[in-house]
């Protein structure tokens, strides 16, 4: 009976605790550690049983499938194959040296070669030589009205891992004659047998440059000209232009410097035997900020000049901008640019008679200070194959140059025999004059055998003393195509140069006593037309032929200085290493 009720009670107390489990009962408290525990290695103890790995491999499941074929109609007939062979191109080979002649109506050689060899992996020599002259011929020229010019150059150059620098040296030879003769005077035949009417000029010439590539300073150019006559008239130019770049963060800082000495001497002037001389120190500074990003750039600078010279100007300090923005709104097919720019410019003997030989040997020299000029345009493509540029400008120049007919010199009534005197010489005049400029280029490839072209020029000018713009024409344009296939390479090139003004007076005793206007005389317009044509033998041998002024008119380059007619010249051109 006392084992009955005590398992009773045991069994209550049972089920009171397991009845009580869902409510927490737990006492938070806190327990102080007295001593970390602190293992030691006697502590561990390994694990006697080896667990258990099953090795069996899950057997591959097979795939059973069917295609269920579909008919077609179709009248399509394959043919068979036939392997197309691959006709390897022969690589033309390239020679360092060619030699050059030829030989045309009017008396006409040609003859030019250049070579050039390498002493080392690090430096070039070479020298070029180029002969052209003709012994005239133009219908009714009364003088002689041959030419001739030589030219002849050596060079070196050297190039190395963190340089390069190069120096040249060349002389000009050049003849021409004062053949232009006023169509509105006589002269006796007795006195134009009497006249010798050559000029003669020898260029000596000096050119150097350095480039560094891993400097601040990243190098300069130095050049020294001298240019002679044959009536002992002498001009000798030097100048030296280093270049600094500063990277700053990802854009660029330069300073470009430019030290321009000229001296000019001539043993008399057009009207009597005073002699004439110039003397000129430019000393430029042009700084500028150069940004560029993908389909963006910006030029920000400024030139500055201080100009010394022998004359009432004295010394002179002058400030222009320096500013070029470029923004490509269409990749390759629209980017639109503008700016402004200016600078202090020589006008130079030998400058000027390259572009008009038939100067009188008094040439009075004064710089051309370009106060500004701005322009914008757009260029970019109308196809992959064409491209295209538009381009307009305002300049505001000081002192710009223009060729003018020197009138006849005379004392009493009888001619000087100089032969310069005769109304057939140029001088240079100058005047502020306001210049507004349009200018357009399309370029065309139509294949990589065929590729045409062609550019417009349009410009007024506003001068301020003289009556007009003398000698520039309002209309130039040039049209161009080149074509190559195999062998055969011709090319073809149409100009016109629209109509220039020029002045004609009978003496310089009656200048005073004329309306100028009523002597304005002009020089047609005209266009000229010239072909070329090539054919190469052999990578080494090759025929050439070349005809300029195809339409046949015997136009004046400038007042009373026609041209030759038709001119055909042809030779051979040949090649080869040393």
């Amino acid at each position: 009976m006392n084992k009955v009720i005590i398992l009773f009670f045991i069994s209550l107390t049972s089920l009171n605790i397991w009845a009580q489990q869902p409510k927490d009962t737990l006492n938070t408290e806190e327990i102080n550690v007295v001593k970390p525990y602190q293992p030691k290695i006697s502590d561990a103890f390994k694990i006697k049983a080896n667990p258990s790995i099953s090795n069996e491999s899950v057997e591959k499941q097979g795939v059973d499938y069917t295609i269920k074929s579909m008919p077609v109609a179709s009248t399509f007939t394959p043919s068979k194959g036939k392997a197309k062979s691959v006709k390897r191109a022969k690589k033309e080979r390239l020679y360092d040296n060619y030699i050059s002649a030829g030989f045309g109506n009017y008396t006409t050689p040609l003859v030019e070669a250049y070579m050039r060899t390498f002493p080392n992996r690090d430096s070039e020599f070479g020298a070029l030589i180029k002969h052209h002259s003709s012994q005239g011929g133009i219908k009714d020229v009364k003088l002689d009205d041959s030419f001739y010019k030589t030219s002849v150059a050596v060079y070196y150059k050297n190039s190395t891992r963190d340089k390069d620098w190069n120096i040249s040296m060349g002389a000009d030879h050049s003849l021409f004659h004062w053949y232009g003769l006023p169509e509105t005077t006589t002269f006796a035949e007795t006195l134009l047998d009497t006249i010798n009417s050559k000029q003669a000029y020898f260029n000596f010439k000096l050119d150097g440059e350095v480039l560094l590539y891993n400097s601040s300073f990243k190098g300069l150019k130095a050049s020294v000209n001298r240019l002679s006559d044959a009536y002992e008239s002498t001009e000798i130019r030097a100048r030296i232009q280093p270049q600094f770049e500063l990277p700053i963060s990802s854009e660029l800082f330069t300073i470009d410097l430019d030290l321009d000495l000229l001296n000019g001497n001539f043993e008399k002037n057009y009207l009597n035997n005073t002699s004439l001389n110039y003397s000129y120190i430019n000393l430029g500074v042009n700084p500028s900020f150069e940004v560029l990003r993908d389909y963006f750039s910006m030029t920000l600078g400024a030139k500055l000049y201080y100009t010394v010279t022998n004359e009432n100007i004295g010394k002179t300090f002058n400030a222009y901008p320096n500013i070029d923005v470029s923004y490509q709104i269409v990749d390759e097919v629209f980017t639109v640019f503008g700016g402004v720019t200016g600078g202090m410019n020589f006008n130079t003997y030998n400058d000027k008679t390259a572009k008009n030989p038939y100067l009188s040997p008094n040439f009075y020299s004064k710089p051309t200070d370009e106060k500004y000029r701005a322009y914008a345009g757009f260029k970019g493509k109308l196809a992959s194959n064409m491209s295209y540029l538009l381009k307009a400008s305002y300049a505001d120049q000081r002192d710009k140059a223009f060729y003018l007919l020197n009138n006849i010199q005379t004392l009493g009534t009888l001619p000087v025999l100089q032969p310069y005197l005769l109304g057939n010489s140029f001088s240079v005049v100058y005047d502020d004059t306001k210049t507004l400029a349009f200018h357009g280029e399309l370029g065309i490839d139509f294949s990589k055998e065929f590729t045409f072209g062609g550019s417009v020029d349009y410009a007024t000018y506003r001068t301020e003393t003289i009556l007009e713009a003398w000698n520039l024409p309002n209309l130039k344009a040039t049209v161009f195509g080149d074509y190559h296939t195999g062998k055969w390479t011709g090319n073809a090139k149409l100009f016109f140069i629209g109509e220039r003004n020029d002045l004609e007076l009978p003496s310089y005793i009656l200048r005073i006593l004329v309306v100028e206007k009523d002597h304005i005389v002009s020089a047609k317009a005209y266009a000229d037309l010239n072909l070329g044509v090539s054919y190469s033998f052999s990578d080494r041998l090759s025929a050439f032929a070349k005809a300029n002024n195809l339409l046949g008119s015997n136009y004046d380059s400038y007042y009373n200085y026609p041209t030759q007619g038709i001119q055909v010249l042809a030779g051979i051109t040949f090649k080869f290493d040393l």
